[in-house]
């Protein structure tokens, strides 16, 4: 039951990754939101949680992940009542962010409470795989959920029904979790938390919105971050650590920024240009998200025999070739021209995220392998956030020229997973205890 509950809080933190994309063009009409404001609906979450991720398991650490956890749970509830209350784009873009920060604190703090429930080696990494198979399905099963409630009841119900699940959650976790005593040694990062924000924040709106003057902020802002955690006594980013696993973090970087900005991209195409219902839209894009629930446990046991770079490498030139596919849509494709995007890209995603996080923690000492997972993490979320902002940004509004944005859209994220098999190859290499991944 412990496990149970600590999946639900981990369930819920993926479902909103993707479950409010089949929506937006539901909340664009009803708040008379635009591209810009859709955009934030979803950058709002991911900003806050890729540059809290690491701030959330440090509190974990301070205070008790129990603790954390129900802080988690609470936030995130009150936060979905207001996004299912909100009577404006603004309103809604700032309950989503409550929900973000709910989220960074679940995250890492559902993923400590079971490692601690489950100290023997063979039965933590079951837990954990159910943990990891449970997120799977969570983005799986996202654009089918919200594309049914949309459908069925419009789009505020989409964030209603995450109340009573954490309504339950609070009460499970009251009753399972022991008490935990504060850890020693840690200390919080707020001058990290303070400058980390704004450099994700403005970066993204520079983006969106074209500012010049966000954009010279967010430089700013993240030369400001950088200095103060290479001086920093317990940095929430360590310096060791990223530069030991700069090559896997890049390609989790890209891997997001693609994925994640291409649910943007495939929404506003099979909604706003082929005219499809917000569940039929859910229905067509579950290629993309059946192969990554399905192949994660596989790709688990080959990066186990093989290494991560041979999976890397065959994920991102799948997903390559997914992208480059979407140069020959237009508005009058049928839905098998777009088939080979969504099973390219699902397929590749389904072999590179297992690989992408066991090479960012390959040959990091044990003690330091929650903060290296923790670095993967906050740079997969910071990749989608602004993959939601770029790709969303050359695509545009669904129009007369959306389909070439879509197409240039396409180039740029192929063009970039290109670039990642040069980095995994150059960068990434086989576990120094697996003799099969050496010998190739």
């Amino acid at each position: 039951m412990l496990l149970f509950t600590m999946c639900a809080g981990m369930f819920l933190v993926q479902l909103d990754v993707t479950v409010v994309n089949v929506a937006l063009p539901a909340i664009g009409t009803d708040l008379h939101a635009g591209l810009a404001a859709q955009q934030w609906v979803v950058d709002g979450y991911a900003i806050v949680l890729a540059a809290l991720l690491l701030t959330g398991g440090a509190l974990g650490d301070i205070f008790g992940h129990r603790r954390v956890v129900l802080a988690g749970f609470a936030l995130f509830g009150v936060a979905s009542a207001a996004c299912g209350l909100a009577g404006s784009a603004p309103w809604l873009v700032a309950a989503r962010a409550g929900q973000g920060l709910g989220a960074a604190l679940l995250l890492p703090g559902t993923l400590a409470v079971i490692a601690n429930a489950y100290p023997g080696h063979a039965e933590r990494a079951r837990a954990l795989g159910i943990w990891a198979g449970v997120s799977a399905l969570a983005l799986s099963a996202g654009p089918v959920l919200g594309g049914a409630v949309v459908s069925a009841a419009g789009w505020r119900p989409v964030f209603w029904l995450n109340v009573p699940v954490v309504l339950a959650a609070v009460l499970a976790t009251r009753r399972l979790v022991p008490r935990g005593g504060r850890g020693p040694g840690r200390r919080l990062d707020v001058a990290g938390v303070v400058t980390a924000v704004p450099a994700l924040a403005a970066g993204v709106y520079a983006v969106i919105a074209g500012s010049v003057v966000a954009g010279v902020a967010a430089v700013v802002a993240l030369a400001a971050f950088l200095a103060v955690e290479r001086r920093s006594a317990d940095p929430m980013l360590p310096f060791d650590v990223a530069r030991r696993t700069l090559s896997a973090n890049f390609v989790a970087t890209a891997m997001n920024f693609v994925g994640i900005g291409s649910i943007l991209l495939l929404t506003l195409y099979l909604q706003g240009v082929r005219h499809a219902s917000p569940l039929a839209a859910g229905l067509e894009v579950l290629p993309l998200f059946g192969p990554l629930s399905l192949l994660a446990p596989v790709a688990g046991r080959l990066t186990g025999r093989f290494g991560p770079r041979p999976l890397m490498v065959s994920g991102l030139a799948l997903g390559a070739f997914g992208m480059l596919n979407l140069v020959r849509l237009n508005e009058t494709s049928g839905y098998a021209a777009l088939l080979p995007t969504l099973l390219g890209l699902g397929t590749g995603m389904g072999l590179l995220t297992t690989a992408v996080v066991t090479a960012a923690v390959s040959g990091i000492p044990a003690a330091r392998a929650g903060v290296a997972s923790g670095v993967n993490n906050t740079a997969r979320q910071a990749g989608g956030a602004f993959g939601v902002a770029v790709l969303g940004a050359v695509a545009g509004e669904p129009g007369d020229r959306f389909v070439a944005g879509l197409h240039v859209a396409g180039l740029i994220a192929g063009a970039l997973w290109l670039a990642a098999i040069g980095v995994t190859l150059a960068g990434v290499r086989a576990p120094r205890d697996n003799r099969v991944a050496r010998a190739g």
